[in-house]
């Protein structure tokens, strides 16, 4: 899974988690609707600016929403299976 999928993925889900709309999270991060659409889409890539904006309107570290889910860390010496 790429990291723009895992982003994805994880923007939807921490939104929902707050019981946010996605207009809602928009205003808060000073970022358009349609965007966050976007975003939640895999359309486009986020910047690590974008990424912090949303983290902080979200009340999360920018790192919870990069974060691979465990199914999908690749096994090997780094991360080794557990």
């Amino acid at each position: 899974m790429e990291i723009r999928e895992v982003f994805a993925r994880n923007l939807k889900a921490a939104r929902l988690a707050k019981g946010l709309s996605q207009e809602e999270l928009a205003h808060r991060a000073g970022i358009d609707r349609t965007y966050i659409s976007s975003l939640e889409r895999s359309v486009y890539n986020a910047s690590i600016d974008v990424v912090d904006r949303l983290a902080g309107a979200l009340e999360l570290d920018a790192a919870a929403l990069l974060k691979r889910p465990a199914a999908d860390v690749p096994s090997g010496p780094e991360n080794p299976v557990e």
